[in-house]
């Protein structure tokens, strides 16, 4: 999966051209003529209808607010297993690590790969272990803002090998996405690319 998602964002233009090339086009010399209007489409006409312009912001809306972990958190303090046991009630792979007293101080993030490397691989006790001791430390933690795009934030998320990433802004936490929501978000987007090149063979625009 991860050489699919990295090939998606190393790759634009084969992928643009992966589209065109789905568009039902039968004869070359039809192919050619769609090709040369693709290419006359002004860059300004692109990015207006969006062509790799979704943001977080937008991942965000989509989920909802307080949906699918949005807002979920734990504290240094707390025990990993009452950590692991919030992430199951309700069915997210990562919590958000604050410190006590301080909602919007983010400590760092502490994720379920976490408790199987930290945790269950070295035999310790996930009731005696707090989550200040495992979890990824705010110094150390990858985030991204409400304005990233979300093939940015793939990039970023792949490059380093991580499945949750934190959405912040100037004044705190406002969110986290995961691996999952960006390649919805994505094949979305690139969906709509299809639709919106088929209109504009078709004279839409």
């Amino acid at each position: 999966m991860q050489g699919g998602i990295h090939a998606i964002v190393s790759h634009g233009n084969i992928l643009r051209n992966a589209i065109l090339q789905h568009v039902r086009v039968v004869s070359p010399v039809m192919r050619s003529l769609v090709f040369a209007r693709h290419e006359s489409t002004s860059a300004a006409q692109m990015e207006e209808h969006g062509f790799e312009s979704t943001k977080i912001s937008d991942v965000l809306k989509a989920k909802g607010k307080g949906a699918d972990g949005s807002w979920l958190w734990c504290t240094t303090d707390d025990t990993v297993y009452d950590a692991v046991k919030s992430m199951t009630n309700h069915n997210v792979g990562a919590l958000v690590v604050v410190k006590p007293k301080e909602q919007n101080a983010i400590a760092g993030i502490i994720t379920e790969r976490d408790y199987l490397r930290k945790i269950i691989v070295q035999g310790r006790s996930s009731k005696s272990t707090k989550v200040g001791d495992i979890m990824t430390e705010e110094n150390k933690l990858i985030t991204v803002t409400p304005d990233t795009k979300v093939l940015k934030a793939m990039q970023l998320m792949t490059d380093n090998r991580i499945r949750h990433i934190p959405v912040v802004d100037n004044k705190g936490m406002v969110g986290m996405v995961s691996i999952g929501d960006v390649v919805r978000a994505v094949v979305s987007e690139h969906r709509d690319e299809l639709d919106r090149l088929n209109a504009y063979i078709q004279g839409g625009y």
